[in-house]
C-alpha cells in the first residue's frame, strides 16, 4: 500500500479506507473519500503542498496530510 506522498506526476490511484480523524472535514467534503481517484498533478518547488486532481477537482494539501492517505495504485494514464 502507498499514499498520495509517493506519487509521482501523474500516476494516479484510489484512496483506500483511513481512519476518520486524519482526514480534514474540508478535504472530505471535496471528494477526498475512500473509492475515489486521485492523481498527483504537481509537488511545490520546496516539495510542500501537493497539488492533487480529485474527481475533476483541484485541490492542493500538505504533504504530512497526503503521507496518511492511503491509495491502491492504478495505470499512469489520466483521470477523465
Amino acid at each position: 500500500m502507498t499514499s498520495i506522498a509517493s506519487l509521482k506526476q501523474g500516476q494516479q490511484g484510489i484512496i483506500q479506507e483511513f481512519e476518520d480523524d486524519i482526514m480534514p472535514i474540508k478535504l472530505m467534503e471535496l471528494g477526498c473519500l475512500p473509492g475515489n481517484a486521485v492523481q498527483l498533478v504537481q509537488v511545490a518547488p520546496l516539495g510542500d503542498p501537493l497539488y492533487i486532481n480529485v474527481n475533476g477537482s483541484h485541490i492542493a494539501i500538505r504533504r504530512s496530510i497526503a503521507n496518511r492517505i492511503p491509495l491502491a495504485l492504478l495505470d499512469d494514464t489520466p483521470i477523465p
